[in-house]
């Protein structure tokens, strides 16, 4: 028997969750190209007999692309957290053919001519409004993919999407290896002053990792890396002005030269998408990508951008002046420098809130803030969820898996939780993804509908010796963020796999959960009932819950303008530039700067070189999404702020029509349509400015 059948190869076996424990890297070539060759086969079929019914065609290609979809994931996902040059190897070898098979199936003119008849015949008034909706999105996407285009134009138009897909790939993998390429080994303890002792720790744990065998973080030595855990300590709590602006130097300048230069990239990436929309009849490559999404065009885009950014550059300049007057007074006798920002910025935050995040993370254990998430979840949503450790393979020792259950103890869900960071194999960021999705088509041996599994990953301090991950505050709020994604794909009520979860939901209100979710990090009952000390067990003192509190608008109009700015770089980027030579994408980031900066950014700054959202994921001419959504969620958390957040019958009753809305149906309604049922009118932005503090200057 070969390799490439199911029994044999364990990247193709469909019964279950993943063989984690057995795929290796020499399935993917084989194991891909069997499977490709399958479908091609079950789409020759579907094209001669497809009928404009939702049995003859939307059923047959949901079942061809969630194959596809489940294995191609699969070796996606493994690329992102057992990186090697190996699998890198296999997966640029068979991409290109999965690419093209992608194309074949979205130009299907069979398919899309079944879809129209379908769209318009008389069988239409018997669909459900999910149906209907796919429907509508599948004729569109068609579109959007060149099902319209013929001869040469076609041609071109697939030659320029599987070139996008290999130099997105390429990318990643540049800013992996540049991240993973420069660290700094430190012998001498002076040098490190102001580091505190965590960041002390796993600088040591990464020597030793490196090849330190006795590194201690006593002794030394230490290693620094650009890994985020490493980092932000490092720019944020070391003495030494010049071993900061090292750091920061090599940050920003990551991805930049040598064999990992993705400049190349960017200039190439951006002038094929501006060639995509062109010969899809579209003006620039952001309003292409405006097609699918929430907000109705560019401009809309643009009005939201500079409202905020009216609003919090006032704010931010208020707060540049305020940190210059506090460094002079501190004794830094230079000006302020980039590497200096978030060094006094916390000094300047612990004086006035009187805390270091420091002093918070004994209080954050892993084990305790996940059942704290849990706990919430139970209370606002009615779920239950389990450890199920053992229950399905795993990629990782770390790795660990969780069962969902409604409060009568069905089972509605299952996740996996990979929470450290790994820079030697695992891409930096955060972020969910679907393992497989809710489907009718696909039902278990008694009858019901495939339960969703989810990805969640995370790239926190991993344990140190015998501790536990002891999390900053930011890591316990993107650990929320993360697991609001993973409710959303969870919690769906829809059975249309082609709408369930996070599927078919506009890419500007995706999100939506995620933000909502970081709102409770904030509320007292729900932080003080899981911050604990890993030592004492004693609860996060009612005054540093205060001071956090407090500090939550600290800085807030900085914070908003940092990301604004990279919304309207993105923007700009893939509607108004032009590779023509008169202007590189580094000046348009420059001539942004210029605006929603109130820095000047080093002439050598190269952050676009690792600005892996818009270069190498999903959100290209897309980055505005964040506030588009923030918006939404700051909106929706209101709603239980007006149930009143000590209300615990109103929260509940709040948070049970949340899930009924937001989290349960998907990408069956239009996301504008979602939030009004939920929230009984149209999005307001008067709830963000105000968890911002930064209503009085609007």
């Amino acid at each position: 028997m070969s390799e490439d059948t199911t029994s044999e190869n364990p990247l193709l076996d469909e019964r279950g969750l993943p063989r984690f424990a057995e795929i290796e890297t020499r399935h993917v070539e084989p194991g891909m190209r069997a499977l490709l060759a399958e479908l091609a086969r079950e789409l020759d079929a579907l094209e001669r007999s497809v009928e404009p019914t939702w049995q003859g065609a939307i059923e047959p290609l949901e079942r061809i692309g969630d194959r596809l979809a489940t294995r191609w994931g699969i070796v996606g996902h493994l690329l992102g957290v057992k990186n090697d040059p190996a699998l890198r190897s296999a997966h640029e070898a068979v991409q290109p053919e999965v690419v093209m098979f992608g194309i074949r199936v979205a130009q299907s003119r069979p398919l899309y001519d079944a879809f129209v008849a379908l769209q318009k015949g008389e069988a239409a008034a018997a669909l459900e409004p999910a149906q209907r909706r796919i429907v509508d999105v599948l004729v569109r996407d068609a579109v959007l993919a060149g099902v319209g285009l013929e001869g040469a134009a076609k041609e071109r138009f697939n030659a320029i999407l599987t070139e996008l897909a290999e130099l997105q790939t390429t990318f990643s993998n540049n800013v992996l290896d540049a991240t993973k390429a420069w660290s700094l080994v430190l012998r001498h303890r002076h040098e490190l002053d102001g580091l505190p002792e965590s960041a002390l720790e796993l600088a040591a744990q990464s020597a030793r990792a490196a090849g330190e065998a006795d590194a201690t973080a006593t002794l030394g030595p230490w290693r620094l890396t650009l890994d985020q855990p490493s980092l932000v300590p490092a720019l944020t709590h070391l003495r030494s002005r010049a071993l900061r602006e090292r750091v920061y130097r090599a940050n920003v300048t990551r991805a930049s030269s040598g064999a990992t230069d993705n400049a190349p990239l960017i200039a190439r990436i951006l002038a094929l998408r501006a060639e995509e929309a062109r010969l899809l009849g579209f003006a620039s490559f952001a309003e292409l990508s405006l097609a699918t999404k929430m907000a109705p065009d560019v401009a809309a885009v643009e009005k939201l951008h500079e409202e905020l950014r009216r609003v919090s550059h006032a704010a931010a300049l208020r707060e540049l002046e305020e940190l210059r007057a506090f460094a002079r007074a501190h004794g830094q006798t230079e000006p302020l420098a980039h590497w200096d920002i978030a060094f006094w910025a916390e000094r300047m935050r612990e004086q006035r809130f009187a805390y270091s995040e420091e002093e918070l993370r004994p209080y954050f254990p892993l084990p305790g803030v996940l059942e704290g998430l849990f706990a919430l979840a139970q209370r606002l949503f009615g779920v239950r969820i389990r450890a199920a450790d053992g229950e399905a393979p795993v990629w990782h020792p770390d790795v660990r898996f969780f069962r969902v259950d409604d409060e009568a103890g069905e089972p509605l869900a299952a996740f996996y939780l990979d929470p450290y960071s790994r820079p030697a194999e695992k891409r930096g960021g955060a972020w969910m993804d679907e393992c497989v999705g809710k489907s009718r088509l696909f039902r278990s041996s008694d009858g019901r509908a495939r339960l969703p599994v989810a990805y969640l990953v995370c790239n926190q301090t991993p344990p140190v010796g015998k501790k536990p991950s002891l999390m900053s505050f930011d890591e316990v709020e993107t650990l929320f963020h993360e697991f609001g994604h993973g409710l959303q794909h969870m919690l769906t009520r829809v059975e249309y796999g082609l709408a369930s979860g996070i599927r078919n939901v506009e890419w500007d209100a995706v999100e939506l959960p995620s933000q909502f979710m970081e709102n409770w990090c904030y509320h007292r009952a729900t932080l003080l009932g899981f911050a604990r000390h890993f030592e004492t067990g004693k609860p996060l003192p009612d005054a540093l819950f205060a001071k956090l509190s407090a500090a939550r608008t600290y800085r807030a109009g900085s914070m908003m303008l940092r990301q604004l700015f990279f919304g309207v770089v993105d923007l700009e980027l893939h509607h108004r530039f032009t590779p023509d030579g008169r202007e590189t994408p580094f000046d348009v980031e420059k001539r942004v700067g210029e605006k929603t900066a109130v820095l000047p950014r080093l002439p050598e700054d190269r952050f676009l070189c690792s600005f892996s959202h818009i270069f190498a994921g999903g959100y290209a001419a897309g980055y505005y999404s964040y506030k588009w959504a923030e918006v939404l969620s700051a909106d929706a958390f209101a709603a239980f702020e007006e149930a009143g957040l000590e209300n615990d019958a109103g929260l509940r009753d709040t948070g049970r029509r949340y899930r009924e809305t937001v989290l349960a149906l998907g990408g069956s309604l239009p996301a504008m349509e979602v939030f009004q049922g939920f929230r009984g009118r149209e999005p307001r932005t008067e709830p963000l400015l105000r968890h911002y503090g930064l209503l009085a200057a609007a």
